[in-house]
């Protein structure tokens, strides 16, 4: 027998199924059925990678790979199809595994394998938590500069029968939840300093660690305001959210999750005789998630993403899964003269079961008050209390909702026009009824709106600001948890300058509504504008946990990225957004400054190429448009196209005044200095963080003579000196908490 042995270094995996022993015990048959289920599954999984199945060890296995590569590139794939496998399953069917690895010395007889090299792997598996990955350090060192996905250290462990302790990684999956991932020390980004000591946990401490079962789970564009969607798309994100994270918290801004105390509300199905009612549906839809969003503890989505959805048959897995919610409510309205029937559900995603169920039928008058009771019943039903309900009148005018509900729906347009007749409905609203503070509060963002699009071009904005501030106050006046109305004051004061006063708003904004994904939003672009560009993409990581699928929030997040020199990560997440319901100019733009600070010369070239040479997707604003151009030709400046870069910037540069900034950029790279400071001298406060970017491209222009004169033009010293100070602190020092 010993002629047949053989020694050799391999990778060893073993897998488990997590809570087979007490199911077989409850239902044998569908034991059964699962584990030759999840058998079929892994082997044909198994033949893609290299693996040998060794043995099944009962509702385990004993698989064998040539490397360690090869071994964690099969468990995460063996995770992942589990894991979208369960998505369409009732809880009684999901297939959970733990898989533990190991590259060690083994030795081979008659087809078994034995030795110290198995013994840990076996040992490493029950560390893992349900649906996840444990690896030794042998394994780690191999493959951690070779995936895309992270790491995370559970430090050294004392496995039972192994003399000294080994250094155990759990693999970051991608559906882990946003606390786990603020919790956990991920090896990727942030570093420790060097000597700091790994504290040490002995196996027991570290299995119940690693046991959680981990769930599924910006700067709006300057002038597009909250949703950053092109004239004609669907664009609003009023809404409240997870406690708030420290300034300083490393989040990774890809980090996703499903909250067991969340809740997406889906556009109600309009069912009344007259068609054209179908901005009354909506607007139920919205007041209702208004409503829930005011409820302490439970996470809400944000009415842009969560209406993406609209018209479309969706399953509510799938749903859930891009809203990163675990309960859906949808319904229906049936309007009819003065009265409106409202039948409402509230769904558990994970299985479909339909946890409540109800219809409402009530005056319209009384709409609010019924939108407060479903609520209610829902918070109820998640084990939830109600919070602070808002001191806007609970008994309406008919007509004064009607108008309300119609110049929202206008809202979603964002055209010159709509806005003007959202504006005539508002103020016809507050005519029938001078204390509804839902329309003083639409007329503020109406304003506001307006002076974002007349700040592009460089215009005089004491008008609009004095009209945001007027119906902001008085909505506040009236309604003290507006945080619609304290979120235009605060941009309000952050377009003057006034960044205290914008800073107080914005937090006032969120502390009324921690749903609220635009007040994260433009709270995120004040710090971005201070320079405090750390804490900025923390915010704009929160808004985009809450508004997953509105392209301007994700603008923010890539944008922080590149601003905090995590180039691959700004990469990954630009090409993200090219898979979004709305691919925006500045995505594509961004896109290529990632590429060129990645070194990636011809992909940066031809992203450029897709910005310049020709219309883009979508109704945008010109000014818009150009200023993308004029980034596109700052990239083919600095790839060494110059003569495209010219043509690109002499044409921005003695075009339209509103739009010669966008020149600068350019210029700058192409050794047009006087030129390139006369045209920055106008550049918006508003894309301040792009100057960030170019002084990170050019680390020498800070000595530059022109350059400190220009940021006492733009009032951006002190937030310059800032940014300095933040990246030092982030290259010295590890993040909070490591």
């Amino acid at each position: 027998m010993a002629g047949t042995e053989q020694r050799k270094l391999a990778a060893i995996m073993f897998t488990d199924m997590v809570g087979y022993s007490a199911l077989s015990q409850r239902r044998e048959a569908l034991a059964l059925e699962l584990l030759e289920e999840h058998r079929g599954l892994v082997r044909r999984i198994l033949a893609k990678h290299g693996g040998r199945e060794v043995k099944t060890t009962g509702d385990g296995f004993l698989i064998e790979f040539p490397s360690a590569l090869a071994a964690v590139q099969g468990a995460v794939a063996i995770q992942n199809a589990f894991h979208e496998r369960d998505q369409l399953q009732p809880a009684e069917r999901q297939i959970r595994l733990r898989i533990g690895i190991h590259v060690g010395d083994v030795v081979t007889r008659e087809g078994d394998i034995h030795g110290d090299g198995v013994n840990i792997a076996a040992r490493l598996e029950p560390l893992a938590p349900a649906g996840g990955i444990c690896v030794s350090n042998a394994v780690y060192e191999q493959v951690r500069n070779k995936l895309e996905q992270a790491f995370a250290s559970l430090g050294p462990a004392e496995l039972k029968n192994i003399e000294l302790p080994v250094a155990v990684h759990r693999v970051v999956m991608p559906w882990e939840t946003l606390a786990e991932r603020r919790r956990q020390k991920v090896e990727t980004g942030w570093k420790p300093k060097r000597g700091a000591a790994a504290g040490r946990l002995n196996a027991s401490k570290l299995a119940a660690a690693a046991a959680v079962v981990l769930l599924a789970g910006g700067l709006g564009w300057w002038f597009v305001h909250q949703s950053g969607q092109p004239t004609g798309q669907t664009t609003r994100a009023p809404t409240n959210a997870p406690t708030p994270v420290p300034e300083n918290s490393p989040v990774p801004p890809d980090a996703t999750y499903a909250d067991q105390k969340s809740v997406a509300v889906l556009a109600f199905a309009n069912l009344s005789d007259d068609k054209s009612n179908e901005y009354f549906s909506d607007g139920i839809s919205e007041e209702l998630l208004n409503a829930l969003a005011k409820i302490p503890g439970l996470k809400v989505s944000a009415r842009t993403s969560a209406f993406h959805f609209k018209g479309k048959d969706t399953p509510i897995p799938e749903i859930a899964r891009e809203l990163r919610v675990a309960y859906v409510v949808e319904g229906s309205v049936r309007k009819a003269d003065t009265r409106v029937r409202i039948t409402a559900q509230l769904i558990k995603a994970a299985d479909g079961f339909h946890v409540w169920s109800d219809t409402f039928t009530r005056d319209l008058k009384d709409i609010f008050a019924v939108q407060d009771e479903i609520a209610g019943i829902i918070a109820k039903n998640l084990s939830l209390k109600l919070g602070v309900t808002s001191t806007a009148a609970t008994v309406v005018n008919p007509d004064v909702l009607q108008l309300y509900f119609q110049g929202r729906q206008l809202w979603d347009v964002r055209s010159g026009e709509a806005l003007e007749k959202m504006e005539a409905m508002m103020k016809r609203a507050l005519e029938l009824d001078s204390r509804f503070a839902p329309a003083e509060a639409g007329l503020a963002q109406v304003w506001v709106t307006r002076a974002f699009i007349r700040a592009a071009a460089a215009q005089h904005l004491e008008p609009e600001l004095a009209q945001v501030e007027s119906h902001a106050n008085r909505a506040i006046e009236l309604d003290p948890t507006s945080a619609e109305a304290f979120e235009a004051l605060g941009t309000a004061a952050l377009i003057r300058g006034r960044l205290s006063e914008a800073e107080a708003a914005f937090l006032k904004a969120v502390a009324n509504n921690p749903n609220y994904a635009t007040g994260w939003n433009k709270y995120a672009w004040l710090l971005e504008r201070q320079g405090r560009v750390d804490a900025a993409l923390v915010k704009y990581s929160l808004a985009q946990d809450l508004d997953p699928l509105v392209w301007s929030i994700h603008d923010g997040v890539s944008r922080g990225l590149l601003q905090v020199r995590r180039y691959a990560e700004a990469e990954k997440s630009l090409s993200q957004q090219e898979t979004l319901p709305v691919v925006a100019p500045p995505t594509l733009a961004n896109h290529s400054i990632a590429l060129l600070f990645l070194g990636r010369t011809n992909e940066a070239k031809a992203k450029a190429r897709q910005v310049a040479g020709g219309p883009l997707p979508g109704n945008w604003d010109l000014g818009l448009q150009e200023w993308c151009r004029g980034l596109a030709a700052w990239v083919l400046a600095e790839t060494g196209e110059r003569v495209e870069a010219t043509a690109i910037a002499e044409r921005l540069r003695t075009g339209a005044e509103g739009q010669r900034f966008a020149a600068g950029f350019a210029l700058l790279a192409l050794g047009r200095e006087e030129e390139a400071y006369t045209a920055l001298s106008a550049f918006p406060q508003q894309l301040i963080g792009y100057l960030w970017l170019l002084a990170q491209r050019h680390p020498r222009l800070s000595e530059d003579q022109h350059f400190g004169p220009l940021l006492e033009k733009l009032a951006a010293s002190d937030a310059y000196r800032t940014l300095r100070e933040t990246l030092t602190r982030m290259q010295t020092q590890p993040a909070p908490g490591k």
